[in-house]
C-alpha cells in the first residue's frame, strides 16, 4: 500500500509471539520514545500509539499516546522535562505516576514488563487501546 511520509523511522521495536520487544537501551535516560503499532489490516487496521519512559524512580513506564478526556481531539502527548504534558487540554503529569495514576487526563496506562534488556508489552494489550484511536 502507500506508504505514509511518517512512517520512516523503524518501529524500534522487534515483533515475536504475540509481543513487543522494545531494547531498554532505547527507551532510558528519561525521554520518551513514541511507538505506533498497526492492530488488524485493510480497511479494520488501525494505528495505535504509545510512549515509554524511564521515570524519574528509574522506572520503565509505558502508556497510550491518548487519555480517557481528550483522545478524540488526537493531540496525544508531549514531554516536558519529567513530565508529560496533554496537546490537548494542557494538563501535566509527573512521570512517576504514569502507569499508575488513570482515568481524567491521565495517559491511560498500558501494561508492561522489563525482562532482561526488554520492555516487554503484549500485542493484545496494545489492541485494548484501539478506540482511544
Amino acid at each position: 500500500g502507500m506508504q505514509d511520509s511518517g512512517t520512516a523511522n523503524p518501529a524500534g521495536y522487534e515483533q515475536k509471539d504475540g509481543y513487543l520487544y522494545i531494547p531498554l537501551s532505547s527507551v532510558s535516560g528519561g525521554d520518551a520514545q513514541f511507538f505506533q503499532y498497526t492492530s488488524g489490516n485493510g480497511s479494520g487496521a488501525k494505528d495505535i500509539n504509545f510512549f515509554v519512559l524511564e521515570s524519574s524512580d528509574g522506572v520503565m513506564r509505558a502508556a497510550f499516546d491518548a487519555c480517557d478526556v481528550c483522545f478524540q481531539a488526537q493531540k496525544g502527548y508531549s514531554q516536558d522535562g519529567d513530565v508529560m504534558v496533554c496537546n490537548n487540554c494542557g494538563q501535566r503529569f509527573a512521570s512517576v505516576r504514569i502507569n499508575v495514576e488513570k482515568g481524567g487526563c491521565n495517559p491511560s496506562p498500558l501494561k508492561r514488563q522489563v525482562v532482561g534488556d526488554y520492555v516487554v508489552i503484549a500485542e493484545a494489550d496494545i489492541q485494548t487501546g484501539a478506540f482511544y484511536f
